[in-house]
């Protein structure tokens, strides 16, 4: 199997930290620690890329 990698953009605002997956629109989470944001980034991702493959098999 291939390991497909994503690139994260992080940056902290008002005591937060917020960041996106640049490569799938709309993946993208905030945490109150940089370790936090990175575990719901992470989430996020694996929860979009289900939702894709589901619709990609409902089309074919």
């Amino acid at each position: 199997m291939k390991v497909q990698t994503y690139h994260a953009v992080f940056r902290k605002d008002d005591g937060w930290w917020i960041g996106w997956v640049e490569e799938i629109p709309g993946v993208n989470s905030q945490g109150k620690t940089k370790t936090e944001l990175l575990k719901n980034l992470s989430s996020t991702l694996r929860e979009a890329l289900e939702m894709n493959r589901e619709d990609a098999g409902a089309l074919a």
